[in-house]
């Protein structure tokens, strides 16, 4: 006989699959008539629980695992600052891997690490993740998980993001207040919470200020920056449509550096024919030319934060039994290449 998942035990028993889990742990939690339900089913149909990922929740090797898409992408060295200035602290040691934004490399990376019995998981979603079971199966099992920047919903655990929604409308609240009326948005692989959030935050301001809009000014990069050619073709169909838009508002980091040397390289005059503003945490975007206004997220912060609520899961003498979702402010800095343009 196959043996059976935790999944299976609560669909049959009709529960959560967290009241198994915690049933089969023995949690004092679940009351006695339950647990003694819970394991006689699997007992009966041969439950054997995920030993990797029983390790991983043991928590014992001292070691938190952090999944993130680009290791080279300022915006997550900077979120890796953050986690180790708390975990070092606290004696933790940090296995930093990246999934490239792929589903499948992000999936063997998640049971290699398991394989290593780590403490925990800080985790920021590839942008081609779609299914989230590998992550249920763990927070199952109660392996401590918190997502950062780009969280899967559906997955009961911490989350900590910058606040997207409030970061797209101001954006376009200070275009639109610069002269700039028709706004094109350049996003991240539609699949990413990220995308979503920031482009509901820049259509609210779209309808608050009455500005035109066109289904075809937003684009997406399925790869999120990493094909050239993908962010260069979508730029060159945003200059060359009829109704042109007047400015260009990026929604990821490697999109807004890469699109304003995209503008540069057509011999766009930034912010004279075209404006420009993007999500960007680069250090230096005050040095170039034009300066770039950007919308700033406090990546250091999160990252920290997103290694304390680990480190107290892990520490817990309990389950924990409230997660939350921590949204933390964005700023902006407004430059050159969205100042008002001169007559």
């Amino acid at each position: 006989m196959d043996a059976i998942t935790i999944k299976d035990i609560a669909k049959a028993l009709g529960l959560s699959a967290s009241t198994v889990s915690r049933a089969l742990r023995d949690s004092h939690e679940i009351g006695a008539d339950t647990k003694k339900k819970i394991r006689e089913y699997a007992q009966t149909y041969n439950y054997r629980p995920n030993q990797a990922a029983l390790s991983l929740r043991k928590g014992k090797s001292k070691s938190i695992g952090i999944v993130i898409s680009n290791i080279a992408n300022n915006y997550f060295s900077q979120v890796i600052d953050g986690v180790e200035s708390v975990a070092n602290k606290k004696g933790y040691n940090l296995i930093i891997t990246q999934s490239k934004d792929s589903a499948e490399r992000e999936k063997m990376i998640l049971h290699d690490l398991s394989a290593r019995s780590i403490d925990g998981l800080i985790v920021s979603l590839a942008a081609e993740t779609t299914d989230y079971s590998v992550f249920e199966e763990l927070n199952n099992m109660g392996v401590a998980i918190v997502f950062i920047d780009r969280i899967a919903d559906t997955i009961e655990t911490h989350k900590v993001v910058a606040d997207n929604f409030a970061g797209g409308y101001e954006a376009v609240q200070h275009l639109a207040g610069n002269g700039f009326k028709k706004i094109a948005l350049i996003a991240n692989n539609k699949n990413l919470s990220i995308s979503r959030e920031r482009i509901q935050g820049c259509v609210k301001a779209f309808q608050e200020l009455g500005l035109e809009q066109h289904k075809d000014w937003i684009r997406f990069c399925a790869a999120g920056g990493a094909d050239q050619d993908e962010i260069e073709n979508v730029v060159t169909t945003l200059l060359s449509m009829k109704n042109r838009p007047d400015a260009i508002l990026t929604l990821s980091d490697t999109l807004s550096l890469k699109t304003l040397r995209i503008l540069k390289s057509k011999k766009i005059a930034i912010p004279r024919q075209m404006g420009l503003m993007g999500f960007s945490n680069f250090n230096n975007a005050d040095l170039l030319n034009p300066a770039l206004s950007v919308i700033y997220q406090p990546t250091f912060e999160m990252g920290a934060l997103a290694a304390k609520l680990l480190v107290s899961e892990i520490e817990s003498k309990r389950p924990i039994a409230k997660f939350e979702k921590h949204i933390l402010k964005t700023r902006i800095f407004t430059r050159k290449s969205s100042a008002a343009a001169k007559a």
